[in-house]
């Protein structure tokens, strides 16, 4: 019983009055950022696989306290020569989720409302009503006649690696020739479509498919693709449904299946980038609020 009474006194003295330093505003600062941190990183682990192993390692540190409590030496011995290797076998297992976050965090708002990494800053809507209008037009034609479609769209992040697994095009985007593109047993309508600005850049591209396990188990591959693409860079990606027809969008990791012209038309023109800056603001591109690229 001796380990506990040692273990009560030191709760005791750690949460004595007595012990708490005096504040001051940048205390209260960095308990704001930690609690930040902290919520972030609990977000993540809930909507990835690390959920699981989140609860694994309470089970551990639970086992950890126990064996420290009751003074078990050759366990607590165990612990501090495994603990460096076991936090390198969790950066290996998760490092695509570690990735992920890590990207998701670069992308945050509240980082790119003070601050642009972008140092040539750009004006003009990134694809005209023409583009949107002849987009929509082949999804809904093609989702009739039961044609699997798949298009993405850039936005800020370089789709290049993306590209590189298709054929160059540098084509108007028409519905004509998205139509013909994915048109069955043509030579380009296995793989998706990459659509930069007024122009399609290349087709029969390859997409990284989406490993999660919250998606519908009915989804084909196209979906998984799509909605792949959408959690590894910002573009937006439309997906028509060979079987049902259905037009589906994928975004930022979250899919909307079955929407209508009137949502995608939506959606498209949130990403135009129509608002144009003056030429002061282009001068003081480097403050978000006054130069930096708006989306």
């Amino acid at each position: 019983m001796t380990g506990i009474a040692n273990f009560v006194g030191y709760l005791e003295k750690f949460i004595s009055f007595d012990s708490i330093p005096r504040m001051v505003t940048t205390d209260y600062v960095e308990i704001l950022i930690i609690a930040f941190l902290i919520y972030e990183v609990l977000v993540w682990i809930k909507n990835t696989k690390a959920w699981s192993l989140l609860r694994g390692i309470v089970v551990i540190v639970l086992f950890i306290l126990v064996a420290y409590v009751f003074q078990m030496n050759t366990i607590i011995w165990l612990v501090r020569n495994a603990l460096n290797v076991a936090i390198m076998a969790v950066v290996v297992i998760f490092q695509p989720e570690l990735r992920k976050a890590l990207d998701i965090l670069g992308r945050k708002n509240i980082f790119r409302s003070f601050i642009s990494f972008n140092v040539s800053p750009s004006s003009g809507e990134r694809f005209s009503d023409k583009t949107v209008n002849e987009i929509i037009k082949a999804c809904y034609e093609m989702g009739r006649a039961r044609t699997g479609a798949l298009i993405v769209l850039a936005q800020n992040d370089a789709l290049d690696e993306y590209e590189r697994t298709g054929i160059d095009l540098d084509s108007i985007v028409t519905s004509q020739l998205l139509i013909n593109i994915f048109e069955h047993n043509t030579p380009l309508h296995d793989g998706a479509v990459i659509i930069r600005g007024d122009r399609i850049v290349s087709a029969t591209c390859y997409l990284p498919l989406s490993d999660n396990m919250e998606l519908s188990k009915e989804l084909g591959t196209r979906h998984r693709a799509g909605v792949g693409i959408s959690e590894v860079t910002d573009s937006l990606t439309l997906i028509v449904s060979e079987e049902t027809g259905r037009v589906s969008i994928a975004y930022e990791g979250e899919l909307f299946r079955a929407v209508d012209a009137e949502f995608v038309r939506t959606r498209m023109t949130k990403l135009q980038n129509k608002v144009r800056k003056t030429p002061e603001e282009r001068r003081l591109f480097f403050w978000k609020g006054k130069g930096g690229d708006r989306s």
